[in-house]
């Protein structure tokens, strides 16, 4: 594979990481290849093609965003008009960055309407409504310009859990951004009608 090299250890696969470090960029390819060899690395791309290492969350935020993706995923099933994701799937942005957030939702029509080859990789397109939860080794700030991108990239709406001080952020199409503090719910209306994510379990 040009440019990186995979090596085997036992049943798992590991990267150098030395050799993407020299590349000023990481091709479509080269992205699918890494992740593919290595389905155990958290790992994304930003908009200038640049590879970012993310550490596994966490067993208590990898909890909380599960009860995150459980909430969300029962409200899909009854609303039938998306469909939800969870934070193993990796989206490509408009901008290029291939991004997976904690948790995700997209209207049926516009996921229908990619083919069978775009939805098993990472499907071209951004999701219109994510949620990011914050873990301990999570820059605020990171995720606030993060947030940023997935709506200038066409989201409706996203929330940006920050669980540490106990606030949500929520960031819409309009360009607003509404700060709650310690709120019980945050409702998701207009954009996600009828949802109203419970903050109790997650805070």
């Amino acid at each position: 594979m040009t440019n990186l090299q995979i090596q085997a250890e036992s049943v798992s696969m590991t990267v150098d990481i030395s050799s993407l470090l020299t590349l000023p960029q990481v091709s479509d390819e080269q992205f699918y290849e890494l992740c593919h060899h290595n389905p155990t690395l958290r790992i994304e791309r930003n908009a200038n093609g640049e590879v970012i290492f993310m550490p596994p969350a966490f067993s208590d935020t990898g909890n909380r965003n599960f009860k995150v993706a459980v909430q969300l995923g029962i409200w899909a099933e009854q609303n039938g008009k998306g469909e939800g994701f969870d934070s193993s799937a990796g989206f490509t942005l408009p901008n290029g960055a291939m991004r997976a957030p904690d948790a995700a939702w997209i209207k049926l029509d516009r996921w229908n309407a990619l083919t069978d080859a775009q939805k098993a990789s990472f499907a071209p397109i951004c999701p219109d409504f994510v949620i990011e939860l914050r873990s301990a080794s999570d820059s605020l700030k990171s995720l606030q310009t993060k947030m940023q991108e997935y709506i200038e990239n066409g989201a409706s709406l996203g929330l940006l859990i920050d669980r540490k001080n106990r606030t949500v952020y929520c960031y819409r199409a309009n360009g607003s951004v509404a700060v709650l503090k310690d709120p019980d719910a945050v409702s998701c209306e207009p954009e996600l009608p009828g949802f109203q994510l419970q903050m109790a379990k997650i805070w």
